[in-house]
């Protein structure tokens, strides 16, 4: 918004981000670290304010929210807000008003952080000195999984901020519906693709990843990463491999649905010998590891509106199978970095049947290393500023 008065790009910025970071786990945390790290290359002061709680206990479905891995190098991260105490809500607002900043920038990806986040927002600005720009980085606006309030929590977020950027088209028409037309007016809502993960480390030679995870060394092998719900249709990639005999796949991540659902399929197909699980929590250091070992990347979604997956899969230069839904269709290339197919067993399993029998992966993979230029993070931080 060019009426803005930091603007200027060039200029250094003192820039609050609030958001998930360590020692809380997960790609929220993960890629506001790296966003983070970009806006410091760029020249600008970053201090990141992180959730002493996160989520109350009975919420999370997970076995922890917490990562082992050590502290990123060089951040600056305060753990100060709780997501379900409004006094604290008071005190972190003040406390990021005397941080005076130009910017503060807030990721969204739940409507349940839509009250803290809100009120910190409005808290902050009526204390700071200095006017600042709000501006929303936002993964989702409305859940894949819907709740009662949804609507409600997520309005009072996006009434806080003076503009946004968004991962996915899908989610900045989702903005567009909430705001008045006052607000809604060219460059409030910017669509900049989520960039690229490449804090996972180089990958590793394919031979000695599946020797590490004790895989089969010569077999067809597809990736499923990340936790697994139901939006994410693991389920159907499962289907799909009883229609494409031979093919093995690795499942990745923690489970937060009953895994019994998932082993019924695995019976009922006599998918036994070709499916590969690992459903603890994936620390960052083993990330490599499991994308090293594939050969092809499948994001069997219900729905979506863009995934980190993805951008990890460019990293290690793995085509994919990603589902014609949402955001995701604007990641990956049909026919150039992979396939995108609909969210049906048959579809998936003729992508995968045809990207191993007629010998696509030289192909898709030097389609990734050239589609994976398009997603920056340079552009990111140029949005953020726009």
């Amino acid at each position: 918004m060019s009426n803005s008065p930091t603007s200027n790009v060039q200029r250094p910025r003192t820039i609050v981000l609030i958001s998930p970071a360590h020692p809380l786990r997960g790609g929220i945390a993960a890629s506001s670290e790296r966003l983070a790290q970009a806006l410091l290359d760029a020249g600008h002061e970053v201090v990141i304010y992180s959730f002493s709680l996160q989520y109350p206990a009975f919420l999370f479905p997970g076995k922890t929210q917490f990562t082992d891995d050590p502290a990123p190098k060089d951040l600056r991260i305060k753990t100060r807000l709780n997501a379900v105490n409004p006094f604290n809500w008071l005190l972190v607002g003040r406390e990021i008003a005397k941080e005076d900043p130009d910017q503060v920038i807030v990721r969204f990806w739940l409507p349940f952080m839509g009250p803290s986040l809100g009120a910190v927002l409005r808290m902050a600005r009526l204390f700071a000195r200095n006017k600042f720009r709000t501006t929303g980085l936002v993964d989702n606006i409305i859940p894949h999984e819907k709740r009662f309030g949804d609507r409600a929590f997520a309005q009072w977020f996006v009434s806080a901020c003076d503009d946004f950027v968004v991962m996915s088209k899908s989610v900045g028409e989702e903005i567009r519906s909430f705001l008045p037309a006052s607000k809604n007016i060219e460059g409030a809502v910017r669509f900049a693709p989520h960039p690229i993960y490449d804090t996972y480390g180089d990958p590793l030679e394919k031979r000695e990843a599946r020797r590490l995870l004790k895989l089969p060394e010569n077999v067809p092998l597809v990736l499923f990463f990340g936790f697994i719900r139901k939006y994410k249709g693991l389920d159907l990639l499962l289907e799909a491999l009883g229609q494409a005999p031979d093919i093995h796949a690795v499942v990745a991540g923690e489970c937060y649905e009953d895994w019994g659902f998932y082993q019924k399929i695995i019976d009922e197909n006599g998918l036994a010998e070709r499916v590969h699980w690992f459903t603890d929590f994936i620390p960052a250091e083993q990330v490599r590891v499991f994308f090293s070992a594939a050969d092809l990347v499948v994001q069997p979604y219900r729905s979506a509106t863009q995934s980190g997956i993805s951008q990890i899969a460019y990293h290690f230069e793995k085509p994919m199978v990603v589902t014609n839904v949402g955001g995701l269709p604007e990641i990956v290339t049909d026919g150039v970095s992979g396939y995108v197919v609909d969210p049906e067993p048959i579809a998936i399993a003729g992508a995968v049947r045809d990207f191993f029998e007629n010998d696509r992966e030289t192909a898709m993979r030097e389609g990734v290393k050239a589609e994976k230029r398009r997603f920056s993070w340079e552009h990111l931080v140029e949005q953020l500023f726009a």
